[in-house]
């Protein structure tokens, strides 16, 4: 009888102690990707009527790539020559190169899975007369991904090199060595606070039960 006098005043006590430990604050921690790899590529080219710019298309592909990022593709960014340095600019907004009306370019990483980084890159590419070669640098700025990468940032750098000895007609098959890092964040609880939480709740809670039985005797 007395037990079940305790029983209903008991259970508020119970669900508090589980609204503390489900309502514990979470702390933002970071997980660092580190990421280097070639990736062999094809370039394609394509000018926009009436202007001197080109919309520039690359894919590139390795089966052996970090976390199974086995494909890269860096559409719609905008090419300009520029004699300055003999090659070409790359630019990720096509108002860079004095065009409106048209998308922004996106680099995207990404295998089989759902596992996927995004980003937006500027580039240089300059022709060496010598090699006969068209040599490139530049940087990819992440910033988003899918899957176990959702929210990722960070900034991936790229060389990348083609012959100009190729059919014209088909893509410009070359290489590209990308290395750099992002990270991805991650939500942790507070593993002190859970404890002390928890801890508190138990000792409180064995207290008020220890008197309450006390003063129904």
């Amino acid at each position: 009888m007395m037990l079940r006098s305790c029983i209903p005043w008991f259970i508020p006590i119970a669900v508090t102690l589980v609204s503390f430990a489900s309502g514990v604050k979470k702390v933002a921690a970071q997980t660092v990707f580190p990421f280097e790899a070639f990736y062999d590529t094809d370039v394609i080219l394509r000018p926009i009527e009436n202007t001197d710019v080109s919309i520039a298309t690359v894919s590139g592909f390795n089966p052996d790539a970090p976390y199974g990022l086995t494909n890269f593709t860096s559409a719609s960014n905008y090419s300009r020559f520029d004699p300055a340095i003999n090659g070409f600019r790359f630019f990720a907004d096509p108002a860079r190169v004095g065009l409106s009306g048209f998308p922004t370019g996106v680099d995207t990483f990404f295998g089989s899975g759902d596992d996927r980084i995004f980003g937006s890159s500027n580039a240089i590419a300059i022709i060496d007369p010598i090699t006969n070669t068209l040599n490139g640098t530049g940087v990819i700025n992440i910033t988003g991904g899918a899957g176990r990468f959702s929210g990722a940032t960070g900034t991936l750098n790229f060389n990348e090199s083609e012959s100009l000895d190729q059919d014209p007609s088909g893509p410009l098959r070359g290489r590209a060595f990308i290395s750099g890092s992002f990270v991805v964040p991650q939500q942790v609880p507070e593993s002190g606070n859970t404890a002390t939480l928890v801890g508190i709740g138990a000792i409180t809670t064995g207290f008020l039960l220890r008197r309450r039985l006390k003063s129904a005797i």
